[in-house]
């Protein structure tokens, strides 16, 4: 219908939307209502995301202006506009699922994964008759899994794994023909595994490890003969043997049923029923009987993992046809009858030249080891056979194993002394041989690590006679006062540590010493004078620690035959010159700069002598303070005048830092209420962190040296020094400090920074829950990434970018600190060492004094006296990176028995074992699984590979084989391009 009005000249068209529609075709008017079904059913799923940090959905609007096949995360069909896919993963989006999605009834592919998606899977999704691909994998869906699911007949890719599913697996899974890849791991799933899954003719890959699934494997899996590639099941509580039709899956390639409570035998010809194993996983369950020796003909076997059961009788001695075996672990069985053919096993082994890990311990296996055990593989990085009765020598050969970083032989018969070959096993990180019969003296070739206090058990072992060496470790704290009772000890050897306190006088109590070295320590206070009770003291070494006072002059009495070495302490006054003191050939009293007089030939300078009796000393006492008290007048005034020339300004200045005011005591004061416990966010070595509030600046963070504290007041400068000048995004931006005194008239000194909202990393990686608001802590994948990122640039920039290179010396969780939008930001550098632009070397700095770090992130090469070194940093780094990714401190008590981080690592690389280490809150990150070779989560597992990788490569044994910190960058960068890039397309 027409209508005309006319008004003024001016005329108003209508036309009838009827008329409209009568005039157009039906199929038009079909095809924009379902545009408009999809365009809409959109819509309501972004109004069900409560976050979208990443502003991902912020083109999906009600305007028409972008049309919704333009949104991001929207592919629509090539003939039609309707949306075939959506794909949102990994935004750390959080919401639930829109119902309205079951609206999108074109939808093909729908990709969820890697965000925080909570309540149930909605059952409007059963609507999806044409979905192939549903991958909603690490969110944090509750509830069961959709039997309306089963009516999606097309669906071939079903990914579950990572949240918190419960109830069972729906018998009606059996119903999905097409179905190749289920994935329902890491969930809270109970029951059983539905024998209708054996109708599932397409099947290749069923992951379902780390559940609660109970009773037996069901017998219809062996129906799946033709095309099942994986089984994992690992980490359920499934119980019985594993049904003989299992044997008849010959297209099997990755088998993990760790972790359970299976049990019975292998068959005898276990090759006829698995000829393309690579990964045989049956670690900790109830298995018996005999290893068979048809494995031998599994050609492509590289994982064969038998640990923790009830295995029994000789190992096969043709294991050596493996040639592509990596990893054999055969540890806590019965294996073996302590009889002298039991390791003959290893003879065949030195045909395995990919073998990286062998482990035999906690069985029965006697006799000598071979010697031929120096003919294994040198890509070997790990062998363990203690607990077991083994006897003879250790072969010489066995430091042929160049890669080897653990070695344990503990709780064994070995007799005979340490091979010094051992001495060549550069990259050893652990070495145990207690509990054997071992004689002699220990190699020096062998250098250890050990950490912590020394134990008052070792005081008390009455079988110690002659010798007790922990030199060249990192043991700390003091020397208690049993040490006395090492009465028939002749050689002390506590040397290079970092012990410290007061050289007890009990000491002297060990009256048969004859060789006693403590130096290289930090022992402070003053000599004891019962050292000379030690009548047969042959050598004293008390040289590079904090000593002071005088030399005591009962020190005289000391065999003039000995040798004596003081050097390099604070001891002051005169030294002697009879007894061991008037030979200079066999004492040195170097770098201690007060000592005067002794013997001419130790050219000390001479002692002040008195001509005329006191008076004269007095005299010319007041004489050389007047003249030292004039020397400090113009030394100070000449300071003055160089520090108002000077463009840059220290810390200590009463002037500015940057620029900014020097903050008053009182001022602080008031800022954290008196520096109430209240306020109290953190408290380290040196310091107390509080939170508090400046009119001027809002919130801070407030650090409080301990003064009391040795080295807090060089933790002050080396802090000052090394942050006025620097600035970057990733470190913590310093405000002001504060040096002056308290109402009591006491020193103070603070230093004030901006306050981080999110606290520490190592609160995040530590903590399940947050304290103030009691909701969950928890890091995604991408989340872990972009932190280490942010900690590698700071690190980049403070030793590639800085006029002068800065050693931070102390990284670690704790000293990372994380803002309001989770950027990373590296603070508490009260270690850091200024080094020299054109040699690498600290700025008057002496390396072997001082700190260098926390036990667990400091270097090794520290613990040996090395200089600090930006290298030193890239160890911490790395092992900062595979403590976020494992969850695991560098300190757990899993590596006080033969493992460190690095080495657990490496291991879990070598033994593409990968998913098992990773750390288990890590559930915003894609499922990796244990079978890290199948198409189930390649993407992600392939990014998590490389980011352990970097962390292995930079925390090396070695400094000179560690990455420089702007190779790690453009590595991980790479790896978060590869992981956002893969992730937005379609698989």
């Amino acid at each position: 219908m027409l209508i005309f009005f006319n008004s003024s000249m001016h005329f108003i068209l209508v036309f009838s939307v009827t008329l409209l529609c009568l005039l157009l075709p039906s199929s038009s008017v079909s095809s924009a209502s379902a545009n408009e079904t999809d365009r809409l059913a959109l819509l309501e799923v972004k109004g069900s995301i409560e976050k979208d940090p990443h502003g991902v959905l912020s083109s999906w609007n009600w305007n028409n202006s972008i049309h919704f096949c333009k949104w991001r995360g929207v592919t629509c069909g090539p003939r039609h506009p309707r949306v075939i896919a959506l794909d949102l993963q990994g935004h750390e989006l959080q919401g639930s699922i829109s119902p309205h999605i079951g609206n999108l009834s074109f939808l093909r592919v729908l990709t969820l994964r890697n965000n925080t998606f909570h309540g149930k899977i909605p059952l409007e999704l059963g609507r999806l008759f044409r979905l192939e691909r549903l991958v909603l994998e690490n969110n944090t869906l509750e509830g069961e899994i959709p039997v309306n699911l089963t009516r999606c007949s097309r669906l071939g890719f079903m990914f579950l794994g990572g949240n918190k599913l419960t109830g069972g697996i729906p018998f009606e899974i059996g119903s999905l023909m097409n179905l190749v890849i289920l994935d329902v791991s890491r969930n809270n799933l109970t029951g059983s595994i539905p024998p209708p899954i054996g109708n599932l003719s397409s099947l290749q890959v069923f992951v379902a490890y780390a559940n609660s699934l109970e009773g037996n494997i069901p017998e219809e899996i062996g129906s799946l003969k033709s095309k099942l590639s994986i089984l994992n099941i690992a980490g359920n509580k499934l119980s019985g043997k594993i049904p003989s039709s299992i044997y008849n899956l010959s297209s099997l390639t990755r088998i993990s049923m760790t972790n359970n409570q299976l049990e019975g035998v292998l068959p005898h010809n276990i090759d006829d029923c698995f000829p393309k194993l690579e990964l045989l996983g049956l670690s900790q369950n109830r298995f018996s009987g005999i290893i068979p020796v048809s494995l031998s003909n599994i050609s492509r076997l590289l994982v064969l993992d038998l640990f923790g059961n009830n295995f029994v009788g000789k190992v096969p001695t043709n294991l050596g046809k493996l040639g592509n075996l990596k990893w054999l672990a055969l540890v806590d069985n019965n294996l073996g009858n302590n009889s002298t053919n039991d390791l003959d096993f290893l003879n065949s082994l030195t045909n395995c030249s990919e073998l990286q890990t062998l482990g035999f311990s906690s069985n029965n296996f006697g006799g000598h080891l071979p010697s031929s055990i120096a003919n294994l593989s040198t890509k070997l990085i790990r062998i363990s056979f203690d607990d077991n009765m083994i006897s003879g020598n250790i072969p010489e050969g066995i430091g042929n194993l160049i890669g080897l970083s653990v070695l344990t032989m503990s709780g064994n018969l070995l007799t005979g002394n340490i091979p010094s070959s051992l001495g060549n096993l550069r990259e050893m990180g652990i070495l145990d041989l207690r509990s054997n019969r071992l004689s002699g003296q220990i190699p020096f070739s062998i250098e250890n690590k050990l950490s912590g206090n020394i134990t008052l058990e070792v005081f008390s072992l009455s079988s110690i006679s002659s010798l007790l060496s922990l030199s060249r470790n990192l043991l700390t704290g003091s020397l208690p006062h049993e040490i006395g009772n090492l009465h028939n000890v002749e050689t002390l050897d506590l040397s290079e540590n970092h012990l410290s306190g007061e050289i007890p006088s009990a000491i002297a109590s060990c009256i048969s010493l004859e060789y006693l070295y403590l130096q290289g320590n930090f022992f402070q206070g003053k000599i004891p004078s019962t050292l000379t009770s030690l009548k047969g003291l042959l050598d004293l070494d008390l040289s590079r620690n904090n000593l002071l006072g005088e030399i005591p002059k009962d020190l005289v009495k000391l065999p003039s035959s000995m040798n004596l070495n003081l050097s390099f302490n604070n001891l002051e006054g005169e030294v002697p010159k009879e007894g061991v003191f008037s030979n200079a050939s066999a004492i040195s009293v170097s770098r201690n700069g007060l000592l005067c007089g002794g013997v001419m030939e130790l050219k000390l300078s001479p002692c002040p002598t008195t001509k005329s009796g006191k008076h004269h000393s007095s005299k010319l006492t007041i004489t050389i303070a007047s003249v030292i008290g004039s020397l400090l007048l113009l030394s100070s005034l000449l300071t003055i005048l160089w520090v108002l020339k000077s463009k840059t300004k220290s810390c200590l200045t009463q002037s500015t830092i940057e620029h900014l005011p020097n903050v008053s005591y009182r001022t602080l004061h008031q800022a954290t209420e008196g520096f109430s416990p209240n306020y109290l966010i953190g408290s380290g070595s040196f310091g107390l962190v509080y939170r508090g509030n400046l009119d001027s600046e809002g919130e801070v963070a407030v650090k409080v040296l301990k003064l009391q504290n040795k080295g807090a007041s060089k933790s002050f400068i080396a802090e000052c020094n090394a942050l006025r000048n620097v600035r970057h995004r990733n470190l913590v931006s310093i405000v002001t400090c504060c040096s002056s005194t308290d109402y009591n008239g006491n020193e103070f000194k603070a230093l004030v920074f901006d306050f981080m909202e999110n606290g520490s990393l190592d609160q995040w990686l530590h903590s399940d829950i947050d304290c103030e608001n009691g909701s969950s802590r928890m890091l995604n994948f991408l989340q872990r990434l972009n932190i280490a990122i942010d900690v590698a640039f700071a690190l980049c920039y403070l030793h590639d970018q800085c006029e002068s290179p800065i050693v931070h010396c102390d990284l670690k969780p704790s000293n990372v600190l994380l803002d309001k939008e989770m950027v990373a930001h590296v603070g508490d550098f009260g270690l850091a060492r200024l080094l020299s632009a054109t040699n690498n070397m600290p700025q008057n700095q002496i390396s072997s004094i001082g700190i260098k770090g926390t036990i667990g992130y400091a270097a090794p090469e520290y613990g040996m006296g090395t200089d600090v070194s930006t290298k030193g940093d890239v160890y911490s780094f790395g092992i900062l990176m595979l403590e976020m990714f494992t969850g695991k401190r560098p300190t757990d008590n899993m590596f006080r028995g033969d493992l460190n981080l690095p080495i657990f690592a490496k291991q879990a690389l070598m033994g593409d074992l990968v998913v098992q280490i990773v750390d288990p809150t890590l559930h915003q990150t894609d499922s990796a699984g244990e079978d890290n070779n199948n198409n189930v989560n390649a993407h992600v597992l392939h990014c998590l590979l490389l980011v352990f990788k970097i962390g292995i490569a930079c925390a090396g044994e070695s400094a000179k084989e560690r990455m420089d910190m702007g190779d790690v960058v453009q590595q991980l960068q790479k790896v978060k391009n590869e992981f956002l890039g893969r992730g937005r397309r379609l698989n």
